[in-house]
C-alpha cells in the first residue's frame, strides 16, 4: 500500500486540488469566451458543449430557492474544503488522498463561481435522441471521479481486512 503520511506530502496533494481548480476555471474561462448562454456546439451525437449556468447544487437542486441557497451551498463548500485539508494532513494511501483531492479542488472551482457570479458554469453535455442529462463541468467530474476513488478505497480495505486506526 502506497502512504501519504508524513512530512509535507499533503502539501502534493493540494497542488492535486489546484491543478483541478486551475483546469476548472480555464474551461470555464474559454467557454463563456466562446459561447453565449443556450448556445449549443454540437461535439458528436451524444455529447454537445453548451453554455449553462446553475444556481442551485447538483442537478439543479433548489435552483430557485434565492440567494440564501448560494450562501448556503458557499458555507457547505467552504466547511467540505477544510475538513477535507484536515483529513489530507493526516494522511492516507493514494486512493483515499487522491479521492480527497479530486473533491477539494471540485468543490473550490464550483466555490469560485458561487463566490464570483453568484452561479455555476456548466457546459458538459451528454445526450441520446430525447435524453439529456443534466449539463456539468471539470468540477463536478472531479467531485465524482473522487467519490468514486473513495468508495473503491473504502471496498479495498474492507476486502483487505479492518482498516488501521490512525
Amino acid at each position: 500500500m502506497v502512504e501519504a503520511r508524513g512530512g509535507q506530502a499533503w502539501l502534493a496533494w493540494l497542488g492535486v486540488s489546484a491543478a483541478v481548480v486551475a483546469a476548472d476555471q480555464l474551461s470555464k474561462w474559454a467557454l463563456i469566451a466562446w459561447l453565449r448562454p443556450g448556445d449549443e456546439h454540437v461535439v458528436t451525437g451524444f455529447f454537445s458543449l453548451v453554455l449553462t449556468f446553475n444556481t442551485g447544487a447538483a442537478f439543479s437542486f433548489l435552483r430557485d430557492a434565492g440567494d440564501w441557497a448560494r450562501y448556503f451551498f458557499s458555507a457547505v463548500a467552504i466547511a467540505a474544503a477544510c475538513l477535507i485539508v484536515w483529513l489530507l494532513r493526516r494522511g492516507g494511501d493514494a486512493w483515499y488522498c487522491a479521492g480527497l483531492a479530486l473533491i477539494l479542488g471540485g468543490a473550490l472551482g464550483n466555490l469560485w463561481d458561487r463566490l464570483t457570479l453568484g452561479r455555476v458554469v456548466d457546459f458538459l453535455l451528454f445526450h441520446w435522441e430525447r435524453w439529456y442529462y443534466p449539463a456539468f463541468n471539470v468540477a463536478d467530474s472531479a467531485i465524482t471521479v473522487g467519490a468514486a476513488l473513495l468508495i473503491l478505497d473504502s471496498l479495498r480495505r474492507r476486502r483487505d481486512g479492518p482498516a488501521a486506526v490512525h
